[in-house]
Order: structure tokens, then sequence, then C-alpha cells
């Protein structure tokens, strides 16, 4: 019981962090996806420097690890005059990272639209940009729900990575408590105890919307390529 009543008394600064581990992951995940569409388009641009620039960023943050991201954003950008804060170090480099592989799905699920239905609007006379607004980005945005959902479990469990840059989320609030008290496996055990009730009921609420969401059938339970 003794043990028990210790780690309840940890659970408020945990709490806390967990908050900031939520808000974090909520926004760089909202962010990342207004980024990763621009670029998704980007990468489809008639003009090809605008493509090729796309490729660029997501060709290089792909290739390089989130946390020498964070580590640049936080301790190099300064040097050049620009000292963000922890958390906008961590929003930032979470946003940048996810975004390029969000910009490669939005773009999978643009072009996985039959070509017919861009010829179909073009007949109408509607200019590419209505043709997107209207017709296209609705049906992409339902093929692409599913994966959007799984990157955001991926995001929450990955900011534990912005404790690195001082930020007091829940991970960091865990590693000042075990140093503090020297109970490591309470808190600890604690730390994971909190992440998993928040990352499994949004995996299976995940898993439901990709149910719901179906993208291999439409109504009448037929093939979409049928």
């Amino acid at each position: 019981m003794a043990i028990v009543e210790e780690m309840l008394s940890f659970l408020p600064r945990l709490l806390e962090g967990a908050w900031i581990t939520i808000t974090v992951s909520l926004a760089s995940f909202l962010l990342a996806m207004i980024v990763g569409l621009l670029f998704g388009i980007a990468r489809m641009a008639r003009f090809w420097p605008i493509r090729f620039l796309a490729g660029v960023y997501v060709q290089f943050i792909r290739g390089t690890p989130l946390l020498l991201q964070l580590f640049f954003i936080y301790y190099v950008l300064p040097y050049a005059g620009i000292t963000l804060s922890p958390f906008a170090s961590g929003v930032s480099g979470l946003t940048i990272n996810y975004a390029a592989y969000m910009a490669e799905v939005f773009r999978s699920g643009v072009q996985a639209i039959p070509k017919g239905q861009w010829e179909a609007g073009r007949s109408l006379g509607m200019s590419t940009r209505l043709l997107m607004r209207r017709i296209i980005l609705p049906q992409a945005l339902r093929i692409v729900i599913p994966a959007l959902g799984n990157f955001f479990v991926s995001i929450f469990k990955d900011s534990a990575l912005v404790s690195v840059i001082t930020m007091r989320d829940l991970m960091f609030s865990g590693q000042l408590l075990a140093s503090a008290t020297f109970k490591h496996f309470e808190i600890f055990a604690l730390v994971a105890l909190i992440y998993f009730l928040i990352s499994y009921p949004t995996a299976k609420l995940v898993d439901y919307v990709e149910g719901r969401l179906d993208v291999h059938k439409v109504r009448g339970g037929k093939p979409l390529h049928a």
C-alpha cells in the first residue's frame, strides 16, 4: 500500500507533463497536416523547380533523424540569431519531420483518384484549383484519414524526444522526479502506463475510423477500381 500511495503522489507532476505532451502532439499534428498537404501538392506541380524543391525537402527530412532535427532547431539555430522556446522548438521539429511523411501520403491519396474525375471536372470548365478543392481533395482526404490517424499515434509517442531539449513533457517530468527521488521503477512504470492509457484508445479509435472509411469500397460494396 505504501508503494501505491507513493506512486499516486507522483501523479500530479506526471499529469502536468502529460498535458504538455498532448498539447505538443496536437499542435504538431495539425500543423504537419497543413504543411504536408502543401508539400504534397507541390510534389505534383507542373512547374518543375517547385517539384524539385518539394522533393528535396521530403527526401532530406525523411533521411535524417528526428532527434537531430530537434537538436538543430534548439541548439544550432540560435547561432544564426533564431532562438525558440523549448515548446516552439519541439512543435517545429515534429511538424517539419511528420509533414515530410504526410506529404507523400497526401500525394498518394490525390494520385489514387481516377483520371476520369479530373477529365470530368475539366469538361465542366473547372480550373485546376477549383477541381482540387471541390472534387479531388475531399475524396483524397477520405482515403488518407486512416494513415493520418496512425501518424497522430506516432507523433504522440515520438513527442517523448522533446525531453532532450528541456521541455517539461511527460518524459522530462518523469526524469526530474526519478533524479530527485531515486524511485526509477515506480516513476517510469507510471510514465509508461500514462503513455499507454492515452495512445491505446487513440489507436483503437483510428482502427474504428479506418473500418468506417473503408477506402477499398464505395456504396454498394463495390471496389473503387471497379
